[in-house]
């Protein structure tokens, strides 16, 4: 990590938005259901950013893949320098949230994504 210290926060998109959020990132690839866009209040959505709809389905939030799922997350991720680049800008300017709306709070994208981008600032 680089002198400058980053923080990225990790928030189901669904839970109330707060000023200590920072910029609110949506990293699914699909808008949270039944969520209006002004009650979710988010910043960016950068959903070519999301796992594939194949690894997605693939993993299914089972806790036994989760080693693999992050693995081949973060493969996908190595091959999309520009979205991984926009994020990481994001990030170095100040405090992001990373916004998800899986039910499964601690083995989800969001928290994968998070791990990625603390590996390479």
């Amino acid at each position: 990590m680089n002198s400058k210290q980053t923080t990225i926060r990790i928030k189901r998109v669904y839970e109330k938005p707060d000023e200590a959020d920072g910029r609110r990132i949506l990293v699914d690839r699909l808008w949270a259901r039944g969520l209006s866009k002004e009650k979710a209040k988010v910043d960016v959505w950068v959903k070519e950013i999301a796992p594939s709809t194949e690894l997605r389905r693939w993993y299914g939030h089972d806790p036994n893949k989760w080693t693999e799922f992050k693995s081949r997350y973060a493969e996908e991720l190595r091959a999309k320098h520009s979205q991984v680049r926009d994020v990481l800008e994001e990030v170095r300017v100040g405090i992001v949230t990373f916004l998800y709306s899986s039910k499964e709070e601690k083995l989800n994208n969001a928290v994968a994504l998070k791990e990625y981008i603390e590996s390479i600032i």
